[in-house]
């Protein structure tokens, strides 16, 4: 399994059959190299979207309609996606489960909002990635939320994906207090942070908090192989 950060809240993750892209936003990113799209995105075989923020949706469609692949997430989303954009979809919601290339992938409940175009488009979203022995949760972007309880629980995680650059979702420490309370991973990545001077820049706060769990502060375009 490889897990590589592509900035913000982006991620490439090479799992099972499938090379999953999360919220690839790569135009106007400020942290995101110029001229390394094409390696990011080669061989993708889904776009899968947390909710509609730019930042999140950001080059979601026009990667689906260049390489001819589906673009997944709520309902709601994909499907204004779809009418604006013309792309290939794959619609689900909170609790349903789709099979990406070997990889299961549920969608689960995050706490923050979501709109695109100036339309509603469904609610925010993280999803709990199965494969390879493994369970990587992603986030989204989300505060800490009680939903936790019963999504580790069920799910038991072993790599986490948290959004942790304050202001918009959690800061480091909520972060590392959701990760200590209702999760047992064995490795943490943060995300949604050093891409504005508004966020977080560190992660010390979160390798303080979580003793004994590998927390990885990621760099872009840089692979982690677990």
């Amino acid at each position: 399994m490889k897990i590589t950060w592509l900035g913000h809240s982006g991620f490439r993750i090479e799992i099972e059959g499938a090379i999953l892209l999360i919220d690839p936003w790569f135009t106007g990113n400020p942290v995101f190299p110029e001229g390394r799209r094409a390696e990011a995105i080669q061989g993708a075989t889904h776009v899968f979207l947390t909710h509609g923020h730019g930042d999140h949706t950001g080059d979601g469609p026009a990667i689906a309609k260049e390489l001819n692949i589906p673009v997944a997430g709520i309902y709601d989303l994909v499907g204004h996606l779809a009418e604006k954009h013309g792309v290939q979809i794959i619609g689900f919601n909170k609790g349903g489960t789709v099979d990406a290339g070997g990889a299961k992938v549920t969608m689960v409940n995050a706490c923050h909002s979501s709109s695109l175009d100036g339309v509603n488009v469904g609610s925010e979203s993280g999803f709990m990635i199965a494969g390879e022995g493994q369970v990587i949760y992603v986030s989204g972007d989300t505060d800490i939320m009680a939903d936790m309880d019963w999504m580790g629980d069920l799910h038991k995680p072993t790599i986490g994906i948290l959004s942790a650059g304050g202001h918009f979702t959690m800061d480091m420490k909520r972060a590392a207090y959701a990760a200590k309370r209702y999760f047992n991973f064995q490795t943490v990545i943060p995300c949604h942070y050093r891409t504005f001077p508004l966020l977080e820049q560190s992660a010390a706060a979160l390798i303080a908090a979580l003793p004994g769990v590998h927390v990885i502060e990621p760099q872009v375009m840089e692979p982690i192989t677990l």
